[in-house]
This record gives C-alpha cells, sequence and structure tokens, in this order.
C-alpha cells in the first residue's frame, strides 16, 4: 500500500492530478487551473512534487500485478530532452505491442544498452528473439549478455519489424511535448515511469485475475490501495 501520510491533499486529489498528468498532454499550469475551476488550489510546484514522488510508486506497484510479456520483444531508444540536453530513453516492447521496460540514460552506448537489457530481463524474464534496428550498440550488448550469463538470444535485425515500437515512441513524444523538457534526470525518469504506467494500464497488461471487470482508470485508483 502507497502511503499518503502528511499529505495535506486528500488521496483521490493527488491521485487524479497523477493520472491526468501522465495520461494527457498536458502542463502542471493546465492542471493548475482546471482544480481551480473545481474550487480546488493547488499550486504547480506542488503537482510537480506528487508526480515525482507517486508515479514511480504506482509504476513499481502495478509491475508486481503486471502480466509477462510475449519472449518477442522489439527494442530501440528515442530521445528525451533534460536541462536543455538530448538524453536516450531505451523502450522495448514485444510483439503484440505490450510494453516491456523502459529505462532513461546518459549516453547511447554499449554500457547504457546492456544496463537497460539487464534491467528488462531481470523485471520480466529471459526473451528467445530480440529485433533492433542496425544499432551496433545495442548488437553487442546482447551479445555481451549472452555471454555473461551463458544464455541465448536471438537477434534479428529487421527495421520495418520496429515500426510498432517506433509508433509507441509517438505517444511519449506527444505528451512530453507540453511538459518543455524536464528539468532534472530524477524528475525525468519519475515522470516517465507514471506515462508508462498508464500506457500499460490502457494496453491491458494488468493479470485478468486480479484486474477482472475493473476499467484501466478503476484498476490505477486500486494499485494505491
Amino acid at each position: 500500500m502507497i502511503s499518503f501520510k502528511g499529505r495535506h491533499t486528500p488521496k483521490a486529489i493527488i491521485l487524479q492530478c497523477v493520472r491526468w498528468y501522465c495520461s494527457y498532454s498536458l502542463s502542471y499550469r493546465n492542471i493548475e487551473e482546471m482544480m481551480l475551476e473545481r474550487g480546488i488550489k493547488i499550486d504547480h510546484s506542488t503537482l510537480n512534487r506528487w508526480v515525482v514522488h507517486f508515479a514511480p510508486k504506482l509504476e513499481k506497484a502495478f509491475h508486481q500485478l503486471k502480466k509477462r510479456p510475449g519472449d518477442r520483444w522489439r527494442l530501440d531508444e528515442t530521445y528525451i530532452k533534460v536541462k536543455g540536453q538530448w538524453k536516450y530513453y531505451y523502450r522495448a516492447v514485444d510483439k503484440q505491442g505490450n510494453t516491456i521496460d523502459f529505462l532513461l540514460t546518459a549516453k547511447r552506448d554499449k554500457k547504457a544498452a546492456l544496463r537497460y537489457l539487464t534491467k528488462a530481463i531481470g523485471r520480466n524474464g529471459k526473451p528467445g528473439l530480440i529485433n533492433i534496428d542496425k544499432s551496433g550498440s545495442n548488437k553487442a550488448c546482447i551479445k555481451q549478455f549472452n555471454n555473461d550469463h551463458n544464455k541465448r538470444i536471438k537477434i534479428r535485425q529487421c527495421k520495418y519489424l520496429n515500426n510498432i515500437i517506433e509508433q509507441d515512441h509517438r505517444r511519449i513524444k506527444r505528451i512530453t511535448r507540453l511538459m518543455l523538457g524536464f528539468k532534472n534526470f530524477h524528475s525525468a525518469q519519475s515522470t516517465l515511469a507514471g506515462i508508462e504506467l498508464m500506457a500499460m494500464l490502457k494496453k491491458g497488461q494488468m493479470k485478468k485475475n486480479i484486474a477482472g471487470s475493473l476499467s484501466p482508470i478503476e484498476q490505477y485508483y486500486a494499485l494505491a490501495g
């Protein structure tokens, strides 16, 4: 259960604001105005603190209830601006488009790719095949992982098969566009966790025996306990 102890605002209001920010192309000032129309005065800086604090906790809680993805992955990276500089955002989906995992890194090299792959496999299990583009660092990291762990993950380099994840990147770009770049790395990581959480709920990635007949929004509120 996620603790809301010490917060002066009701839990439901906090969760609603975090959900809006991570689901739609809204700025903190947009949400500040929307809440004021409802008679609730919340400063945009407070909204930022809520997202940074609660979004990763909610994503972590969801991960315990997440369905295991397919064993054929599409891995790619995109760009996210942090403090005026472009950083690299590693992501993967399975062949059905379900989100595997994600990681924001400062560099785009074999070390960063291997860190992402280790995290993704640690949380989701080993895939049988990973499709990548012509990226040498991604290919090298998979080979390194196979050697280090005595595994055999097949590598396939076919650009058009990665269209599914490139389309999924666009959803991230659409939501982050109004954010005008993140102010620091920690804030970016936390907010992206919330954005990915909302997408996974909409994709129906919660285990069916837990989700039951709950809608994605109801599943989201249930994560907080």
